[in-house]
């Protein structure tokens, strides 16, 4: 085994790298907060009966978190503190990407975004889910349509009811 490999000064320059590369994050996550406070406040500063604070605190907090992250973060690198590698997954790096996997589940989502004007969410959403679990090796057909056609209603009405955003109906308008 070569001692070039081991030697301390080739150790120190692997950790030289390490540190920049997990400042270079630091920076980037503190550059994030600093231009997400600025965006924030750039919103207008509309408020009414219902939201009296306003659209601007928590795209603010959010800002101001991602500076505090990435200030920990620099400290805990200052102090020596690095990453674990990562151990991996069940994953055989060495094999080839499944290319029908990855063009069906772009398919399915370029059908959705093609249909989900004109069928509305509902459909196109069913034909989304349908897909990418087709895509996944579903073949339980009838288990998989019931289950996507039962997720899609559930994001309609969770968006439509829980959040206010109505989602497209489409040619299921005036029926859902």
């Amino acid at each position: 085994m070569s001692t070039a490999t081991t030697t301390p000064e080739r150790r120190s320059d692997r950790t030289a790298v390490r540190d920049r590369a997990q400042y270079g994050v630091c920076a980037f996550l503190a550059l994030v907060g600093v231009l997400v406070i600025v965006d924030a406040f750039r919103i207008g500063h509309a408020t009414s009966s219902n939201d009296p604070i306003g659209p601007r605190p928590v795209p603010i907090l959010l800002g101001v978190l991602l500076i505090v992250v990435a200030a920990v973060y620099a400290l805990d690198v200052a102090r020596g503190g690095t990453g674990e590698p990562e151990g991996g997954e069940d994953v055989d790096l060495t094999s080839k990407i499944d290319w029908r996997t990855v063009l069906l589940l772009g398919a399915a989502f370029v059908v959705n975004a093609l249909l989900i004007e004109r069928l509305g969410w509902v459909i196109s959403g069913s034909l989304l889910f349908f897909g990418a679990a087709f895509a996944l090796g579903s073949r339980r057909y009838v288990l998989t349509l019931a289950i996507a056609i039962a997720l899609s209603l559930a994001t309609f009405y969770g968006f439509a009811i829980g959040l206010g955003v109505n989602l497209p109906a489409g040619v299921l308008q005036g029926i859902l």
